[in-house]
């Protein structure tokens, strides 16, 4: 394996190096933002999307759904098009991100209580404001972090990408 190949591996973490990574960048007094996705197809709109929500912190976790939890979405019976392994490494490859940890659940929320983030962070069709967790545009987790002083950020879009959108365009 090349060198650099094996140095974007050891960006994906399991559970508990990521939780003692991040103790770590608390120790150094860094800042951790949070952000998590499916990010099946990377494409440009994703990129703006993860460099900006780096710009917010010093560090930047990246959690990303596992292919059970994908399949749990019910995006279409297609998804996910790329593996939990595929969608990590490509992540890792990104110099925007620190760390990219895979979560099995139907939401991050665990994932986010484990890590305690100073700021979590969601695309535009979320609302940092939003209090009721039933709403659509509800963030997962934005009351939890809150709750001990973290803060909660919307990133917006680069119009006309999104995955759905590019394998609407194979059809």
């Amino acid at each position: 394996m090349s060198k650099r190949l094996n140095n974007i591996q050891h960006k994906i973490l399991s559970w508990e190096e990521a939780r003692q990574l991040r103790g770590i960048w608390a120790l150094q007094s860094q800042k951790v933002a949070f952000t998590n996705g499916c990010f099946d197809i990377l494409h440009l709109g994703h990129v703006s999307y993860l460099a900006q929500a780096a710009d917010t912190a010093n560090r930047l976790i990246v959690g990303i759904n596992t292919d059970a939890s994908v399949r749990m979405l019910e995006k279409a019976p297609n998804r996910p098009i790329n593996s939990e392994n595929a969608r990590a490494t490509v992540l890792a490859a990104l110099g925007c991100i620190d760390a990219v940890v895979l979560f099995n659940e139907q939401t991050p929320l665990e994932l986010i209580e484990w890590l305690r983030p100073d700021v979590l962070l969601k695309g535009a069709d979320y609302d940092a404001n939003q209090t009721d967790p039933s709403a659509k545009n509800y963030i997962v987790g934005s009351d939890f972090v809150r709750s001990y002083g973290a803060s909660v950020q919307t990133i917006p879009f680069v119009d006309g990408y999104s995955t759905t959108g590019i394998l609407a365009k194979g059809n």
